[in-house]
């Protein structure tokens, strides 16, 4: 949920990255970060344990304008994508406004992409959301993967449900940064929308 500073007219949105470990989570928001200019942004910040890591940083974004005179402020997260880590997604997923779904276009990752796109409707149903309401933008990183191992646009939005749910989709390559800030723009485009 949206967080309302009235003394200094900002609006605090929430916006995790998730998806199955290992798709592009962590890439998308440092190259972001890498770009920002220094006085827009929080510093990049790691939350690490032996086994798992979250980022987490802040930004003004330069040209989303104002909402009824208050300028946004997202807050960008990732989750850990191991399967493991389901009760650290569920803490970090707590009170985002819009997600980002990154998902592996490797054709052998598609069962993991499946899994994880089901874990985020139960989740975000558990805390009294609807799920197909609920602002979610869907990236399909890793476009530059040799042919045979690739999935086709068609195939990914067959098995994620991309056209049934009306989602946005952009194709990506986080590693170079094609697509991403066209993501992070659909994303806080949709979050503002529901605002």
């Amino acid at each position: 949920m949206a967080l309302i500073n009235v003394a200094a007219r900002e609006i605090h949105c929430k916006i995790v990255y998730y998806g199955p470990g290992m798709c592009g989570k962590t890439t998308n928001l440092q190259y972001i970060h890498s770009q920002v200019p220094k006085d827009v942004k929080g510093d990049l910040l790691s939350i690490a344990t032996e086994t798992e890591r979250t980022l987490f940083f802040d930004f003004l974004p330069l040209d989303l304008g104002k909402v009824r005179g208050f300028q946004t402020r997202f807050h960008l997260y990732t989750v850990p994508g191991q399967v493991l880590y389901e009760r650290t997604r569920v803490a970090v997923l707590n009170g985002s406004d819009g997600v980002v779904f990154v998902a592996d276009s490797n054709k052998n990752k598609m069962q993991e992409n499946v899994n994880s796109l089901k874990e985020l409707a139960q989740n975000v149903t558990r805390q009294n959301k609807k799920f197909a309401e609920f602002p979610i933008v869907i990236q399909y990183n890793k476009r530059d993967l040799p042919r045979e191992v690739l999935a086709s646009v068609q195939t990914m939005d067959h098995f994620l449900g991309v056209t049934k749910m009306n989602w946005p989709r952009v194709e990506a390559v986080a590693t170079t940064g094609t697509g991403v800030f066209e993501t992070l723009r659909a994303i806080s485009r949709a979050v503002i929308s529901k605002l």
